[in-house]
């Protein structure tokens, strides 16, 4: 892990502003990064550049960065798909939908959008279905690990691709929402007519679910928040009842700090200090 993240802010260092975390200092808690278990790192590598990401090579690790989160791909078979974990999927706005999907058809990718909503909303040969909920296009793509993708056009976006959502699927949805809310300061919401939060970079989205597996091992092992004041804010977790699988830590020689929890419903959680300075 400590290599990781020494390689993550080595890459950092180096790029330009643009390409930078969303900054943390005027939200307590933003979003930080996705970390995914991979047996084909290549093959995952093509799978994420496609949609828009940029690739960082590093020693033995890759990472594929869009704005507002990134995403770690460790070598390692996962136990499981994300789906069927308490973290079915993670979001992306993209600006031209059908243009990602073209790409991910010409990598040999899947597009899975019939699968998934196919019961629920009309899907059409290019695997685009419209919401009118959310009153856009939208489609499903599996990763080559089982890391299952939602891609939301907006139209208007002034970036080719960009972070938006994680999808929790939990029976006690409005139990964990408010524990979101409570415990990382998230803003409440709903979107669509999900309940839903919002913090710096990523909303939080909460279905009614049957009873799902925790995330560790799986495609999708944790989520990952950038905080500000890491350690006051882990006091804080602590007094009000939060346990650590890892306990506060500065790593000084890298200028970052870490901490892992697993919240109530087995999503396991990194905090981390110190990646949106670089």
């Amino acid at each position: 892990m400590l290599k990781i993240i020494a390689a993550v802010l080595l890459i950092l260092s180096s790029v330009p502003a643009k390409a930078q975390l969303y900054a943390a200092k005027s939200h307590s808690v933003a979003m930080g990064h996705h970390h995914l278990n991979v047996e084909d790192v290549e093959e995952n590598l093509a799978f994420f550049t496609a949609l828009g990401g940029e690739k960082i090579d590093f020693a033995h690790y890759q990472i594929v960065r869009f704005p507002n989160v990134l995403v770690f791909l460790r070598a390692g078979k996962p136990t499981a798909e994300s789906s069927g974990s308490v973290v079915h999927h993670f979001g992306l706005h993209v600006k031209d939908l059908s243009s990602v999907l073209a790409r991910l058809r010409a990598a040999n990718m899947s597009i899975v959008s019939k699968e998934f909503i196919g019961d629920k909303l009309e899907v059409d040969d290019q695997g685009i279905a419209y919401n009118p909920a959310m009153d856009a296009r939208l489609a499903f793509a599996r990763a080559p690990n089982g890391t299952w993708i939602e891609l939301y056009e907006k139209k208007d976006l002034n970036r080719p691709v960009e972070n938006h959502h994680i999808h929790f699927y939990e029976p006690e949805f409005e139990a964990m929402k408010t524990w979101y809310v409570t415990m990382l300061g998230a803003k409440p919401g709903q979107r669509g007519g999900m309940e839903a939060a919002d913090l710096g970079g990523v909303n939080l989205t909460f279905s009614p679910e049957e009873k799902q597996a925790p995330t560790k091992g799986r495609a999708l092992d944790h989520i990952g928040f950038e905080v500000d004041n890491l350690e006051e804010f882990c006091r804080e977790l602590k007094s009000k009842g939060v346990k650590f699988d890892r306990p506060y830590e500065e790593l000084p020689e890298l200028g970052v700090a870490i901490a892992f929890f697993t919240d109530p419903w087995g999503t396991n959680v990194e905090l981390t200090e110190g990646l949106d300075r670089l």
